[in-house]
């Protein structure tokens, strides 16, 4: 099975032939930390014949000196490439090495066991067709062991080596082999794992790895190359409805316009039919473009290009499937998210989710339980720390086509990104789309918030003031009321205070609760914009994304933040409701500029320094920057 082919010497023509034709087989190891994965690449990389002369004289010059075993060799060097992980003798980072064998090809990611690098587990195993789940023998199931092993279900893999290592630490015992694989059969039948090979092993020293080897008698199943080897790695996709992801609209020259992506499922010839999703506009397939010619045919893991026979609106992000099976299309769904990020998921909050080619703005509502990973117990959840694995709501700023994970997962996996910093905060699987959403509808109105705003005689506009408590912003707000009020403004003042008396009055000031907090009162002054008014909001609104989602609910010129800037120590001396003394007595929880952070705006439209400016100066100066930006009207 392991070998380098004689073909490489005499004819490396025929080689590389028979070498593309290969089947390909993607997989990871998992499991908790030093259960041996590293170790068992390396010793595969070692057995295929993977590794050259320099390399192996490296490894053992390393071994020697970064090396956990002594004067062996130590394969897991051969994948652990970074200083801190040969310093700690741990994966940290996913590492993707390429093998093969004569009858396969292999693609194996090495995944990290540590529970704070969960988040580059599931990277690796988004793209696997199989997973070797790995026991140390001597420790049993673990919590991470669990962990992975329901990340590797929730995924889509359903082949499953159980990969019980180390099994020369209990001198080769079939009682211990015995008793982990009940104890994991039982785990994994309550997530959905249909077959499971089970191989005791001892990766340092390669038992039942390339050859059974005489410590394991008892033993007759496959060795595990034998099992890589022979899985059926079968494309399902090839079988399903036609889906294309454009990822490209190809215009090089005034007579083609085409659309360059990727299958993800089905097959597609010239002459078919298709509609185009979100819009759901249909047409015919004219050709299949390549670098290398037209096609008469092209099928699922191909990337080529499109052209239409009609002229059809397509852009980046958008499906085009099958005309008489179609996948759906929705803006809100139940999705199950694991959590990658330091900074917990709250309710409420929105973040960027990319979805195929398209990115798109999500808001977690919701959070309806997270998973108990050693029990698969569902608890209650108001956010998702670190790892944590939850289902919630997602209700999204515009339509997307799907498919739920489990048929599809192009179409059904998805990241969330931080909206600040651009991070990956979370990865996520769409379920199924929520009935509200097909059954609710946008009613159109012969009356809109232009026509409103012209019967008003000025330009609708949120005056979104954010600042300490103490600041100011509700004097100051009053006194710009008043004022246009006098000019014969049509205007709207929505306190923060005030607020939680009626529409808020079921939240506190936790971090979730400040979220959604801020999330009904953007609605709501987005409601009051459609009305054609002048909408002053005087919240603290201490989180820049929640600030920057209320900026996104409305159109351009629509939002002016007005951050009313004062100092902690001058907002703490003023102290009107006493609220700061409170807080520092400790009778205070969660107070804004104490024991709960404020984000000062990075960039608003108007800054006021009310240390130096009084409220009715002020008031002026926001009453001149909207005259100037036509906001008034005629006066």
């Amino acid at each position: 099975m392991a070998h380098q082919s004689d073909l490489i010497g005499s004819d490396i023509e025929a080689y590389l032939k028979v070498h593309q034709h290969k089947s390909l087989l993607r997989f990871i190891t998992c499991g908790s930390v030093d259960d041996g994965k590293s170790t068992l690449i390396g010793r595969l990389l070692y057995e295929s014949k993977m590794i050259f002369e320099d390399q192996m004289i490296a490894l053992e010059a390393d071994s020697k000196k970064d090396g956990t075993r002594g004067a062996e060799i130590d394969f897991a060097l051969l994948v652990d490439g970074l200083a801190a992980e040969r310093e700690q003798g741990i994966t940290i980072d996913v590492a993707y090495r390429f093998f093969s064998t004569e009858r396969r090809k292999f693609i194996v990611a090495d995944t990290p066991g540590h529970e704070q690098y969960t988040r580059n587990m599931v990277t690796g195993a988004s793209t696997a067709d199989l997973a070797v789940v790995l026991i140390d023998a001597r420790k049993g199931l673990l919590t991470q062991t669990r962990r992975h092993s329901y990340l590797v279900s929730l995924l889509g893999i359903r082949r499953v080596v159980l990969a019980i290592n180390k099994i020369d630490l209990v001198g080769y015992s079939q009682e211990v082999f015995n008793t982990i694989l009940a104890d994991y059969k039982a785990f994994a039948a309550q997530i959905g794992f249909d077959e499971i090979t089970a191989i005791p092993m001892s990766a340092a020293y390669g038992d039942n790895i390339i050859e059974h080897g005489p410590n394991m008698p008892w033993y007759k199943g496959p060795v595990l190359m034998e099992h890589l080897e022979s899985v059926d790695v079968t494309d399902l996709g090839a079988n399903s409805p036609f889906r294309y992801v454009v990822q490209w609209v190809n215009r090089p020259n005034l007579d083609f316009r085409g659309f360059a992506g990727q299958i993800v499922s089905g097959t597609v010839r010239p002459g078919d039919k298709i509609r185009v999703l979100p819009s759901g506009r249909t047409s015919q397939v004219a050709r299949i473009v390549t670098a290398d010619g037209d096609l008469p045919v092209a099928v699922a893991g191909q990337s080529v290009t499109l052209t239409l026979t009609d002229e059809v609106d397509v852009s980046r992000g958008d499906v085009i499937a099958a005309v008489d099976d179609p996948p759906v299309v929705a803006d809100q769904f139940q999705a199950t998210i694991v959590w990658m990020h330091d900074d917990a998921l709250l309710q409420g909050r929105s973040y960027l989710m990319k979805i195929g080619a398209r990115t798109v703005t999500a808001t977690v509502m919701p959070i309806k339980h997270k998973v108990n990973v050693n029990t698969l117990e569902q608890l209650a959840a108001e956010r998702l720390e670190l790892n944590d694995i939850g289902v919630c709501e997602l209700a999204l700023d515009q339509p997307i086509t799907f498919e739920p994970y489990a048929k599809n997962r192009d179409l059904g996996g998805f990241i969330l990104i931080d909206r600040l910093t651009n991070n990956t905060v979370g990865a996520g699987l769409l379920e199924f789309e929520l009935r509200r959403s097909q059954n609710i509808h946008w009613q159109a109105l012969d009356i809109n918030k232009t026509a409103r705003g012209i019967l008003k005689g000025q330009k609708p506009v949120i005056l979104w003031l954010t600042g300490l408590s103490g600041a100011g912003k509700s004097t100051i707000a009053n006194v710009v009321e008043r004022k246009l009020a006098a000019l014969g403004r049509h205007t709207y003042l929505l306190d923060g205070d005030n607020v939680r008396h009626g529409l808020n009055k079921d939240l506190g000031f936790t971090e979730q609760d400040r979220v959604e907090n801020i999330r009904r009162v953007a609605e709501v002054s987005k409601l009051m914009i459609d009305a054609g008014m002048i909408v002053l909001v005087s919240f603290i609104s201490p989180f820049r994304a929640e600030r920057r989602a209320a900026r996104a609910l409305v159109e351009e010129g629509e939002f002016i933040e007005v951050f009313i800037d004062t100092t902690l120590a001058e907002a703490e001396k003023r102290d009107v409701k006493g609220l700061y003394k409170k807080a520092r007595s400790g009778e205070l929880k969660n107070f804004t500029g104490i024991d709960s952070a404020y984000e000062a705006p990075e960039s608003a439209e108007i800054r006021i320094d009310t240390a130096l400016t009084a409220p009715d100066a002020a008031a002026d100066r926001i009453i001149s920057y909207l005259r100037d930006g036509g906001y008034l009207g005629r006066l």
